[in-house]
């Protein structure tokens, strides 16, 4: 049987199910721990775990200000470091001949 098929049957059952009061209600607590095993079983699949990945990075690096104002907390975490930010000048200077 077709997957859309298959699926629009169980709506319906579902569906009815309700109206009768039949139906299984989960309770919040039912519904977190659901939540949870799906979630186990689904990060076990790395391929589909990096796609996801790869698509937020892809769809966050398109903000253009939002990436500006991560390089600039960026900027600002690096250049507090002023044993670093002599190590860069000093390599700087290297690069350029000047000791």
């Amino acid at each position: 049987m077709e997957r859309d098929k298959q699926r629009a049957i169980a709506s319906k059952g579902g569906k009815a199910a309700h109206e009768k009061g039949t139906a299984h209600e989960f309770t919040p607590d039912e519904a977190r721990q659901a939540g949870k095993k799906g979630g186990e079983v689904v990060s076990q699949n790395r391929k589909h775990m990096a796609e996801i990945g790869r698509k937020g990075g892809e769809r966050v690096s398109q903000d253009r200000e939002h990436m500006a104002q991560i390089g600039r907390k960026g900027g600002e975490a690096v250049s507090s470091d002023r044993a670093h930010m002599a190590q860069i000048g000093r390599k700087g200077g290297e690069a350029r001949g000047t000791h």
